[in-house]
């Protein structure tokens, strides 16, 4: 299990705002299902699952902005992939809530 925090960033908008392919990106993202979890956040989107489905994923919501007429995305990718033990967006939150109340 992988924990992947990706930024979509379309080039060339008409406006300041993205919000329109961040929900475009949202919807994507929701069509694979049991296959992943994500959660937005303000300022990216994280997303968890096995790597290669990852991969696909990222592929998928890089090309939202293109199907919308952007000619310029630019995607940051940082993967967090751990595999000496299972862990989740909630079990990394819930260390750190531990550690906290210590």
């Amino acid at each position: 299990m992988a924990i992947v925090d990706v930024t979509i960033i379309p080039i060339g908008t008409e406006g300041p705002s993205v919000s329109d392919y961040v929900a475009s990106i949202q919807t994507v993202l929701e069509s694979y299902g049991d296959n992943i979890t994500y959660q937005l956040t303000p300022m990216s989107t994280l997303i968890e699952g096995e790597l290669p489905v990852l991969f696909e994923v990222i592929q998928a919501i890089h090309e939202v902005p293109f199907k919308s007429g952007i000619k310029r995305v630019a995607t940051n990718i940082r993967i967090d992939d751990r595999r000496d033990k299972h862990q989740t967006m909630e079990s990394k939150l819930a260390s750190v809530q531990e550690k906290m109340v210590q």
